[in-house]
């Protein structure tokens, strides 16, 4: 064998017997890579669980920062007269400083004029609840009733609450229970309307099953038809309850007195729209916690959400 051969199958035994470290290298960067992939998919399901918030959030502000743009380019080229946002919001923080003052019987801070319309709407919701919820269990279980009174209920359901209120003056003379009977005129249409629905909608079985079990008129409503009947009547109430907090407003600013809706119209007189849009802001709010409110009770008696 000669001296270049030998030379040759020595290298090659030399590099057979070293120990490589390519494949330490190779499992490392395979680790980091497992990693990196762990890391970008926890992140991931972060986003994923933070979508709902996020949109929630996000979303809602973008549409109110696009009013307010709005509300200032308006402002500036077509209402000079119409207060700024930043002088809204002055007003506002001087109006909540002491919202419950009283300098007079008919100057009260705007915490009182919203707790005195709320009393009203709540006596004129409380009366149409008393008698709708009645009046659409007789409709419901009676056809007679549903013929006799069907056509009443759908000729003074649309009237405008306005045209009830010289009705209303001409038959108690005084503000409050005039203001009373508007809500209590366009709140009960609602109230009875889905009674009548819910009492319609039980199924026949149910009766049947009453009348084998040989059941009286106050244990098949006491066992029946309030039970199966109570998620329409919450509808019912909801719509009536959202009803009456809007008609109160216009009631008010035509009545006169303590309450948010004159309060609109004083402020009006006075030239202090600012005090207006913090009003018509103070409205939706209390309208939103009205709604939530009775939107928990809707949920509470569903039955076929659980």
């Amino acid at each position: 064998m000669s001296t270049l051969e030998h030379s040759g199958i020595a290298k090659l035994a030399t590099l057979a017997t070293t120990p490589t470290n390519k494949v330490p290298v190779n499992a490392a960067a395979q680790t980091k890579s497992e990693e990196r992939f762990a890391e970008d998919k926890r992140f991931e399901q972060m986003l994923e669980s933070m979508r709902p918030l996020l949109q929630s959030l996000i979303l809602p502000f973008l549409t109110f920062a696009g009013l307010v743009l709005i509300w200032v380019m308006v402002q500036q080229h077509l209402a000079t007269d119409l207060p700024t946002p930043a002088q809204v919001w002055q007003q506002s923080l001087e109006l909540f400083a002491d919202p419950f003052y009283q300098a007079g019987p008919n100057d009260m801070g705007i915490g009182w004029q919203v707790l005195y319309s709320l009393g009203r709407v709540m006596l004129g919701f409380g009366l149409a609840v008393l008698v709708g919820i009645p009046v659409g269990f007789l409709m419901g279980m009676s056809p007679v009733c549903k013929r006799a009174w069907l056509p009443l209920v759908q000729i003074l359901r649309p009237v405008s609450p306005l045209a009830w209120l010289p009705i209303g003056l001409l038959l108690f003379k005084a503000v409050d229970p005039s203001a009373i009977f508007v809500i209590f005129i366009t709140a009960i249409w609602p109230v009875i309307v889905n009674t009548a629905a819910g009492v319609e909608a039980i199924p026949n079985d149910y009766m049947n099953v009453a009348r084998v079990l040989r059941l009286g008129r106050l244990e098949i409503a006491r066992r029946i038809l309030i039970p199966a009947t109570l998620p329409a009547i919450i509808t019912g109430m909801k719509l009536s309850l959202g009803v009456a907090w809007m008609v109160i407003v216009a009631a008010e600013m035509l009545t006169g007195g303590i309450g948010i809706g004159f309060y609109i119209w004083d402020e009006w007189n006075n030239l202090n729209v600012s005090s207006i849009i913090v009003a018509i802001l103070i409205i939706g709010v209390v309208g939103i916690l009205l709604e939530s409110l009775m939107s928990g009770l809707e949920r509470r008696f569903n039955y076929n959400s659980h």
